[in-house]
């Protein structure tokens, strides 16, 4: 599985980022937006967290 963040629904709230245990979540500085690092191990955590429905496995 690869974990995703849909950048139309990424409010960019950083809540992803503080439970990602791999630190695999960073922000691409050219469009203010998070995007999902090689590190990330698909364990879901982040998932949980969003409120806005942005992170999906596909």
């Amino acid at each position: 599985m690869v974990v995703k963040i849909n950048a139309d629904f990424c409010a960019c709230c950083g809540s992803c980022i503080g439970e990602c245990p791999a630190n695999a979540i960073s922000i691409n500085e050219n469009d203010v937006s998070y995007v999902i690092e090689d590190e990330c191990t698909d364990c879901g955590l982040c998932l949980d967290v969003c409120a806005h429905g942005a992170i999906s496995m596909g």
